[in-house]
């Protein structure tokens, strides 16, 4: 079912800004979260967390605290994370937050727009459809 919500083309350069990352780029100014929503027909961006607005802050936790009880979103987190083998990963994820809560509405306009935004999310290796706060499980099974 498609829901004729368009991806805005700032979603787009943003999605791009985080699949790649310059080695001599500033390590501050990268991009680790963005919550989108849907606003006026477009799939658009709401926030965007940088590294350096992260400092000193658990980013899963933050992670957390974006999930709004009553208001559907999308969020993208690049996720870094070290290995059972010491090495450094970083892979990107794309979370639907649908709480249960939400209005009925909103939820199918989220759920029906996912396909437009996932057209462009290449290179995105972990998909999350979370309708609760349990359904992140914990943090070393999160991602």
């Amino acid at each position: 079912m498609a829901s004729g919500v368009q991806v805005h083309n700032d979603v787009k350069n943003i999605m791009d800004e985080m699949k790649v990352v310059k080695a001599d780029s500033d390590q501050n100014e990268r991009i680790r979260l963005v919550v989108l929503e849907i606003k006026d027909g477009f799939i658009v961006v709401e926030r965007i967390f940088r590294e350096k607005d992260l400092a000193n802050q658990d980013v899963f936790k933050q992670f957390l605290s974006l999930l709004e009880p009553s208001k559907c979103c999308y969020i993208l987190y690049d996720c870094h994370f070290e290995t059972k083998e010491s090495s450094r990963k970083e892979e990107l994820v794309f979370v639907m937050w649908a709480p249960e809560t939400g209005h009925i509405k909103e939820k199918m306009r989220y759920a029906s727009s996912k396909d437009s935004l996932k057209k462009i999310l290449t290179g995105i290796k972990h998909e999350l459809q979370m309708n609760d706060l349990s359904d992140y499980g914990t943090r070393q099974t999160f991602g």
